[in-house]
């Protein structure tokens, strides 16, 4: 019986590409670059199943263009913004995704950027790296203390309990607003907070871990930021839509925010060259799950999926 023909539409890791090409007859993207709502549809008449990752968009347009053979979009990826999941149900079509795999790696980018927004690591950086550090006074950048601070998450899923788990290290009180309440085991003590509004007067630092939907595009806007204590710091390693960017820059510029750290954009790739103007505003390049252990566990969770789908089961992480 032949293989499952699969197309991997971005260059993953290479135990997962060994893995995938010992089971299915594969077809790689070697040029590792976006493909085209064209290239998609072109690709979906040759394979019986896609591995993508965020970047390739199946919109209600592309789903309707999908040729028939493909029967499983394995996606390398949590969140599933990039997939028009109605649409591509009206196909025929399973989606899927890998959860799990990637929260602590999430999380300690949170903190990385966190730490760096409070204590001004992008002016600390240019001043040492270009020699331009030549004056020390007990006053000489004075940053903002996490230990011991309110920290207020959006989402407290798999990664927002990941990130509350490290805050906790650093003796931090933590708030959460959920779609539902935690159990007490899951909450550790944490105050729930019914409404992001109601959180966001207790967030000394503010961490968005929820995912894109059109009730969280835009959440936080101008009236939400003017809600943080002044001088907060906000936290983005989840979707670039979550945030208005024009009313982050208002609120950088007015002095409500202190600093921000944010791995996503709206923009991407690329980001937002007018958030680059401020070194207060400490920016990774959307890598989150950027380690080598959990792309590993990305790309293995996802051909889990397409194993027990070819194997006549229902995916584990099936949408």
């Amino acid at each position: 019986m032949p293989k499952p023909v699969v197309w991997i539409a971005r260059r993953l890791s290479d135990a997962t590409l060994d893995r995938a090409t010992r089971d299915y007859e594969v077809i790689v993207n070697t040029d590792d670059t976006v493909s085209t709502a064209d290239q998609i549809v072109a690709m979906s008449g040759k394979v019986d199943a896609i591995i993508p990752c965020h970047s390739e968009h199946f919109s209600a347009e592309v789903a309707a263009r999908l040729d028939p053979r493909l029967k499983i979009i394995a996606n390398h990826s949590v969140g599933v913004d990039h997939c028009d999941l109605p649409a591509l149900k009206a196909r025929g079509i399973v989606v899927t995704n890998t959860p799990d795999v990637l929260s602590d790696a999430t999380a300690e980018i949170a903190m990385l950027l966190m730490l760096g927004a409070a204590r001004h690591a992008v002016e600390g950086d240019r001043l040492v790296r270009t020699g331009a550090w030549d004056f020390w006074s007990p006053s000489f950048m004075v940053g903002k203390q996490v230990t011991g601070a309110r920290l207020g998450i959006v989402g407290m899923g798999r990664v927002g309990q990941a990130f509350a788990r490290k805050a906790r290290g650093f003796d931090m009180e933590i708030h959460y607003y959920n779609r539902r309440r935690l159990t007490p085991e899951q909450e550790q003590g944490a105050s729930y907070h019914a409404s992001v509004e109601d959180l966001l007067g207790h967030a000394d630092f503010l961490s968005l871990h929820c995912p894109a939907t059109p009730e969280t595009t835009g959440l936080m806007n101008a009236d939400c930021f003017a809600l943080l204590p002044k001088g907060a710091v906000l936290v983005n390693t989840a979707r670039g839509a979550l945030v208005d960017e024009g009313a982050l820059l208002a609120a950088i510029q007015s002095g409500r925010l202190a600093a921000a750290g944010l791995d996503c954009f709206q923009t991407e790739p690329g980001g937002n060259p007018a958030l680059a103007a401020h070194e207060n505003i400490f920016m990774l390049p959307h890598i989150g799950s950027a380690t080598t252990r959990t792309r590993d566990a990305m790309g293995f969770r996802a051909l889990d999926n397409l194993d027990a789908f070819f194997a006549g089961r229902a995916p584990k992480d099936q949408l």
